[in-house]
């Protein structure tokens, strides 16, 4: 599925303002005192209240956090890949479970199966939403590779196709290369994603790999 997330700024300026000023209030627990009753926390020199709410807004999870967690759960995968153009596809089955974390910022997304000729596989991904690039983000590991992909994507306006773009060490060329993937919802339970790369050999793009995704009930 969809494979850094770039959100260090805002929690860098938080915990900032945390270490200078104390702790920023949050939802109490019943019996102590609300966020409101808190005494307010003073700003650093040339900093306003617009700079502290901005920092706020960054970190805090909205509607496109929600539509990430609108696919949680067990997927069915079958997966269809090429090595090359023109080559014969191999085909194999694999799940997904995916899952909210850390309170809802982030879905992650953890991938299993079985590649051809090749052996067990298995992938994990954290996709998120960045408030401050207004894209979402995503990183991306698997027994496969040993660098970390990263990608960045943007939803359609219907809200049906999230285009993706990631970053990768291409081990043929050593150098970074681009995979575009394209994940389509088909279905209330249902969604293919499709992956189009770069032939290290011609610079010719390709279809990789295509994933069609069915959610277990």
């Amino acid at each position: 599925m969809r494979t850094t997330r770039l959100f260090v700024f805002a929690a860098v300026a938080v915990t900032t303002l945390v270490v200078i000023t104390g702790s920023i209030a949050v939802a109490a627990p019943s019996g102590e005192k609300s966020a409101e009753e808190q005494p307010a926390i003073p700003l650093p020199p040339g900093w306003t209240e617009e700079d502290m709410q901005a920092c706020m807004l960054a970190g805090t999870p909205g509607p496109m956090h929600e539509f990430l967690a609108e696919g949680v759960g067990e997927w069915r995968a079958k997966t269809t890949m090429w090595m090359a153009p023109g080559t014969e596809p191999m085909v194999s089955e694999g799940e997904s479970t995916v899952k909210t974390i850390m309170n809802g910022h982030y879905t992650q997304a953890e991938m299993s199966g079985e590649t051809p000729g090749m052996g067990p596989y298995s992938a994990l991904a954290i996709y998120g939403f960045d408030n401050v690039q207004q894209k979402f983000v995503a990183t991306w590991v698997d027994t496969m590779s040993t660098g970390i992909g990263s990608g960045v994507g943007e939803l359609s306006p219907d809200g049906k196709t999230l285009t993706w773009v990631y970053t990768y060490s291409c081990p043929v060329t050593k150098k970074p290369a681009v995979i575009r993937e394209i994940e389509t919802i088909t279905g209330p339970d249902t969604k293919t994603v499709e992956s189009f790369g770069t032939n290290p050999k011609t610079g010719e793009e390709f279809q990789m790999m295509r994933l069609e995704l069915t959610r277990k009930h």
